[in-house]
């Protein structure tokens, strides 16, 4: 490791210690020639797979792309960051245990669609509406009943039981 001081290529190793979110490993070092210390950082290089857009070109993967979609959705909604973090974190484990090279937009939007879906209805209406382009207000309606049809009835059966006491 070159010595950010003096530019000697010998150093030692004086401590190593995993970071707090315990993603790499920070490691201080001593230079074998001046012997002033600096800090290191080694982690694991990930393999990010291109995305296919719907119109067939190639990006590489961008958490932070993912993480501004969902955080525009979650908007002054209860959602926290932590929760957008771990999924997106989820998301892209995901790729690298499968060892994709390549997925669809439509993979990760409906992997968006669901993380939403499962925490906040109405982040995930917002999502679903930029998302899925609806052509008319019918269209969206439709997607707000889908969502409702689940929920609804359990609502219904609440409010019946409740009355009955």
């Amino acid at each position: 490791m070159k010595c950010p001081f003096c530019g000697d290529l010998q150093s030692s190793v004086v401590d190593s210690r995993l970071t707090r979110e315990e993603v790499s490993i920070r490691r201080r070092r001593e230079c074998a020639s001046c012997e002033k210390r600096f800090t290191t950082y080694e982690r694991v290089e990930d393999v990010t797979p291109f995305v296919i857009k719907k119109d067939g070109t190639r990006v590489r993967f961008d958490r932070m792309k993912v993480i501004g979609g969902v955080q525009r959705a979650v908007e002054k909604r209860p959602v926290s960051a932590g929760q957008i973090d771990s999924f997106v974190m989820g998301l892209e484990a995901k790729f690298q245990e499968k060892n994709l090279k390549e997925v669809t937009s439509t993979e990760v939007g409906q992997a968006v669609m669901e993380f939403l879906r499962s925490v906040d209805q109405v982040a995930y209406v917002r999502f679903a509406s930029v998302y899925r382009s609806f052509r008319d207000v019918e269209e969206f309606m439709d997607q707000v009943r889908e969502l409702l049809d689940g929920s609804h009835d359990d609502k219904i059966q609440e409010l019946e039981s409740g009355n009955k006491s």
